[in-house]
């Protein structure tokens, strides 16, 4: 478990269109890493042997991992849901989020063997970035929500910078992906490459009308009802036609949370599966790349006829017609060399980790006292 920060995660993505083998023009599913933690080392150990404090829940050559920095993640991970976890869950999960950080920190003193550390203007770079879409009120809001503080945040950056760099150096300067093997992998998946029917890549912005379901937004921002949602929505819309970012309204302020991380992108929807909603199908077909609907209606399928539950403004990115996409089109050799590469890089990295792992010295003392209390 990797739970390093990386750029971006902590307020999600910054939009990027990513392409999936698979199914070439459907983005494929991401999922957010489960926490993300500073990493700071308070205490220096006195001598490799000694017995820990009961402050200490492992060590990595020598450094110690202490509670209150497991307790934060730990916190963090429960994401403020009111049902606590029981002390078997609570255990498993403390387990892992260690686990995490125990890998972390081989990995933080590898890259400061091999002088790979991230400087202070790489922080504050990746920081600006970072903030750009927000105003300064609604990234320290942020903060606050995860419980974090600057100097927090920006340790994280340095830790996630750090490992970018490590990873650049010791695993991205190994992955050749070559013509030749691009076309081999074609030749083995041409039909995957084959478009039954046009494609529409789609983003959106929902906001519904049921007040008990959460918000899903970064902002944390929920209509309270039909008329909340019927003006939530049209000023999101006057928004968007003022000029603002589709994809950062999204991840601010969309309800939909199985979109709104991805600044509201949907991936490529079949043309088919647009006919279940005309409105919807005959205002998107209208679209050109970068236009977006105006506020439509979301209806209940499985309750009363056109009994309507929210909002929607979907924006097309990109349409694509049905028929056989050919190795020479740019988009195909970029999704596989994507593949192929990623693929490579996870098993290199993955053996490089082992690797580091089996050189360092590491005890973890929270496993040790579950064991001999789960004995008595």
């Amino acid at each position: 478990m990797d739970i390093s920060l990386d750029a971006g995660a902590l307020f999600g993505p910054t939009g990027e269109i990513r392409l999936q083998v698979k199914s070439i023009f459907r983005n494929s599913s991401r999922f957010a890493v489960l926490v993300v933690f500073s990493g700071a080392i308070l205490a220096a150990v006195a001598g490799c042997h000694r017995s820990p404090t009961a402050d200490v829940m492992a060590t990595v050559n020598g450094k110690d991992i202490l509670r209150a920095d497991l307790e934060r993640y730990f916190q963090a991970s429960l994401g403020g849901s009111p049902q606590k976890p029981s002390d078997e869950e609570a255990d498993i999960r403390r387990l892992t989020i260690l686990h995490g950080m125990i890998e972390d920190e081989i990995i933080q003193q590898r890259a400061a063997k091999l002088n790979l550390a991230a400087s202070d203007e790489d922080v504050n770079a990746k920081l600006t970035e970072i903030k750009a879409p927000y105003t300064q009120e609604e990234f320290d809001n942020q903060l606050k929500q995860r419980n974090l503080s600057l100097d927090d945040f920006k340790r994280d950056l340095h830790r996630s910078l750090t490992k970018t760099k490590l990873i650049n150096k010791e695993i991205e300067s190994r992955i050749n992906i070559t013509d030749g093997e691009i076309s081999s992998y074609y030749t083995a998946h041409k039909a995957e490459f084959n478009l039954i029917e046009p494609q529409y890549h789609l983003a959106q912005i929902v906001v519904t009308s049921g007040p008990t379901q959460q918000a899903g937004n970064l902002q944390n921002n929920k209509a309270s009802g039909d008329a909340d949602a019927k003006k939530k929505i049209q000023t999101l819309h006057s928004r968007l036609e003022s000029g603002e970012d589709f994809g950062a309204l999204a991840m601010n302020f969309s309800e939909d949370s199985n979109t709104s991380s991805n600044g509201g992108d949907m991936g490529f929807v079949a043309e088919s599966a647009l006919h279940g909603a005309p409105e919807v199908y005959d205002s998107i077909s209208k679209l050109k790349p970068d236009q977006f609907t105006g506020v439509l209606p979301i209806n209940d399928p499985s309750g009363p006829a056109h009994k309507t539950i929210g909002y929607a403004i979907y924006k097309l990115i990109a349409h694509e017609p049905a028929g056989q996409r050919e190795l020479n089109d740019p988009r195909v050799q970029q999704a596989i060399h994507k593949l192929l590469h990623d693929s490579r890089a996870q098993l290199l990295q993955n053996a490089y980790l082992e690797m580091l792992h089996d050189e360092a010295k590491v005890h973890n003392y929270l496993a040790d006292r579950i064991l001999k209390d789960g004995a008595r």
